[in-house]
């Protein structure tokens, strides 16, 4: 067996554990700092929508099925961009099926559209009936962002709805929606940051990660809500048996990421680095860190926030009693025992009364009493000696005895 997996059999079965619950605001004060940082860029530079949104304009060049290759889209990227036109400076080139490409750029006039079309004839040898032209109006890009955010309503309201159904518990769909937006809100302050073009493949990627991250929180709080049904059986307090849930699906929820994030990333390199900007692109971007944020926030968001939320109820701080005095009971009795020091004779005893000396073997005096250490673990303190033990007349003499109640009476 690994190492990684002898980590998580220890994890599982609690005998390792990380204090996730523990350190929330530690979780909260980082989360913050990068919401803070998502929401200052989001302030300082915007979102830079594609034409989608914003209108632009659309070039069609239908070429030999030999020529509809990224060759071609790279070299008609370059040719249209060295044109020095602002409007098509960051053109983005995509092939179209197996006979055309398509060249988008933002809103040009008619001479920069001619230009720009005489751009694309050079370079691929098309002829002038080969080349069709589109405008995009704005109102096409307001009508998708219109039915992305009515999608993203349905789809809150209908998680809230099902995760009420399902354990019963409306903390836990708020801490779930908390989580959404954290992630929601570190993938949008990514795109304004780094620059890349919202497009409707990243309204894709957005509702996409919405569904990855809700999947990864929802199984942490199946855990939970399986760790807390018998608190009063497993002497453990809510956020100990939270606790535990979130280490029993850490290795789960690693592998779960990491197999998801390998493919996406190579997605996200290869259309980025070698491809250029497109579609493919903005949809890798924002599943990449979407992914990478949901994974985050079921493991140091979620749980930590529903344990917050629950600290206030009754049952929940009878538990966390009952789990304290537990702890306090499996304290070490011999723990106020003083220790022994090497060349310390068994007999000295700094606390203890010295013993009188015998002046016969007939009348030898029993010692005095030593001090007594107080118990330890039980929250008791054991009663001082009055005087020392000595010799009783009656040691000698038969002690009596209790006969059974059957034979009471009996002669």
């Amino acid at each position: 067996m690994g190492r990684f997996s002898r980590l998580g059999n220890d994890l599982y079965n609690g005998r390792k554990s990380i204090d996730f619950v523990g350190r929330r605001w530690l979780w909260y004060a980082l989360s913050g700092v990068i919401v803070v940082v998502a929401i200052a860029g989001l302030g300082v530079r915007g979102l830079d929508y594609g034409i989608e949104f914003t209108g632009g304009a659309e070039f069609r060049v239908s070429v030999a099925a030999s020529e509809a290759t990224q060759d071609t889209a790279d070299e008609l990227r370059q040719a249209v961009a060295g044109t020095g036109i602002d409007a098509a400076s960051n053109p983005v080139v995509t092939t179209s099926g197996s006979e055309a490409i398509l060249v988008q750029t933002e809103p040009l006039t008619s001479d920069e559209s001619d230009q720009v079309s005489q751009i694309l004839l050079d370079t691929t040898g098309a002829a002038a009936g080969d080349l069709s032209q589109t405008e995009l109006g704005a109102s096409w890009g307001e009508r998708i962002a219109q039915r992305a955010l009515i999608g993203l309503a349905v789809f809150l309201v209908l998680v809230v709805l099902f995760i009420w159904a399902y354990f019963r518990e409306w903390k836990m769909s708020v801490a779930a929606l908390v989580a959404l937006a954290h992630d929601v809100l570190i993938t949008v302050g990514v795109y304004s940051i780094s620059g890349f073009e919202v497009t409707p493949a990243t309204v894709t990627g957005v509702l996409t990660i919405l569904g990855f991250s809700l999947y990864d929180t929802v199984v942490v709080f199946d855990k939970v809500r399986e760790n807390t049904k018998h608190m009063r059986e497993t002497h453990m307090s809510y956020a100990q048996a939270a606790n535990l849930a979130v280490n029993q699906t850490l290795v789960r929820s690693i592998n779960t990421s990491i197999v998801a994030l390998i493919p996406v990333g190579a997605i996200l390199y290869v259309s980025a680095v070698q491809l250029g900007s497109g579609n493919l692109q903005d949809l890798a971007l924002a599943l990449f860190v979407g992914m990478a944020a949901g994974a985050y926030s079921s493991i140091f968001i979620a749980t930590p926030l529903l344990v917050h939320m629950k600290s206030g109820e009754t049952e929940v701080q009878l538990a966390e009693r009952r789990a304290r005095a537990r702890e306090k009971a499996k304290a070490d009795r011999y723990a106020a025992v003083p220790s022994f020091s090497e060349g310390m004779a068994v007999t000295d005893d700094p606390e203890a009364t010295p013993a009188p000396r015998a002046t016969s073997d007939a009348e030898a005096p029993v010692a005095a009493p030593t001090a007594r250490q107080p118990a330890a673990g039980k929250g008791r303190t054991a009663p001082a000696s009055q005087r020392p033990v000595s010799r009783s007349g009656s040691s000698g003499r038969n002690q009596p005895s209790r006969s059974t109640k059957s034979k009471r009476g009996r002669r």
